[in-house]
């Protein structure tokens, strides 16, 4: 009876702190991104070495090796702000790997120069070295630096699957209120690549633009030729069809007829959500959002992560019906 009162004693204070710790933890909404056993460098414990990435460094006009998870590092802090929530960077991280994974384990590297498989540029992914965070952050450099760490880190290893296989995981800064179905934009059909509202990319300083330019600019750059009466009632352009995503997908101007992608790209507009008026013999072409429309919207993501979702949730509604994967059993190193 003594024992067990003496157990009851020491024993039951000390479950009755550490059991409610360990659910709040285990609940938390700041909880990582389930990722395989770590070392301290964030790589995967139980793997060989992480691979290699050799980056086409554009301005220097030469090849970088660099080993994949600091790679992805670099990619976070160019392509999003590291002011983010944390968690929208961790999606951030797991899109820039899924990406250069998917790229590696294909093999194609015809679009880089020889001995290259990957640019630094956005035609693939942004990517910026110490040196150069330094000089865009200058006394910000160890506070933003830790927090991309941070996010790279809680998501090692991880990668963004559909049906086994690497997704083309495409981002972009700011919608219109909602993504853009793949083939809508690309003509391709991508199944996890579908429309979804993102009401929080309001809050972007890119979610409205207006770009002016000069009529003779206008017909020049779309090899038109306006009616004057159409120019003087406002009728020079209607927009015939439009997407899943409330953007343009053709308008004729003048006599002819355009994708919202092809006005987009000749006029160098932000996006395909648009619309034109003429004021005093000027152009006034108002867009919403910024980027192609297609995949994660970057602040959307953080708009999420804002209102408490972790990094997988958010990768899971923008894409769809995929899952999380550990790169190694389709990279191995």
């Amino acid at each position: 009876m003594r024992r067990y009162l003496l157990f009851l004693l020491t024993v039951l204070p000390i479950l009755l702190i550490v059991l409610p710790a360990g659910i709040v933890l285990y609940f938390s909404p700041n909880a990582s991104v389930a990722v395989p056993a770590q070392s301290e460098q964030g790589t995967t414990a139980s793997t060989a070495p992480q691979p290699e990435v050799k980056v086409y460094r554009s301005e220097k006009q030469k090849t970088e090796t660099i080993p994949l998870e600091r790679y992805i590092e670099g990619v976070v802090a160019a392509e999003m702000p590291a002011e983010f929530e944390l968690e929208a960077l961790k999606a951030q991280a797991l899109a820039a790997r899924t990406y250069i994974v998917r790229r590696l384990a294909e093999g194609k590297f015809e679009d880089v120069p020889q001995g290259a498989e990957v640019l630094d540029t956005v035609q693939h992914q942004k990517y910026l070295d110490d040196e150069e965070l330094k000089a865009i952050w200058k006394e910000n450099y160890d506070v933003k630096r830790e927090r991309i760490r941070q996010a790279v880190k809680g998501t090692a290893g991880m990668i963004v699957t559909f049906e086994g296989k690497p997704i083309d995981a495409t981002f972009f800064s700011t919608s219109n209120g909602f993504t853009e179905n793949a083939n809508e934009y690309w003509n391709q059909s991508i199944p996890y690549l579908r429309s979804v509202a993102s009401p929080w990319d309001r809050e972007s300083p890119k979610y409205q633009a207006v770009t002016e330019m000069s009529l003779a600019d206008f017909e020049q750059k779309l090899g038109v030729s306006l009616d004057a009466q159409a120019i003087s009632t406002g009728t020079f352009y209607s927009v015939i069809e439009r997407t899943t995503g409330n953007r343009v997908g053709r308008v004729q101007i003048g006599n002819k007829d355009f994708t919202g992608k092809e006005v987009r790209e000749k006029l160098g507009l932000n996006s395909t959500a648009f619309a034109m008026t003429l004021k005093n013999n000027s152009l006034q072409i108002t867009t919403q959002g910024y980027g192609h429309g297609v995949g994660m919207s970057q602040w959307g993501a953080n708009g999420m992560a804002k209102e408490g979702k972790r990094a997988e949730q958010i990768i899971k509604y923008f894409y769809q019906g995929v899952s999380l994967e550990d790169y190694h059993k389709i990279l191995p190193s």
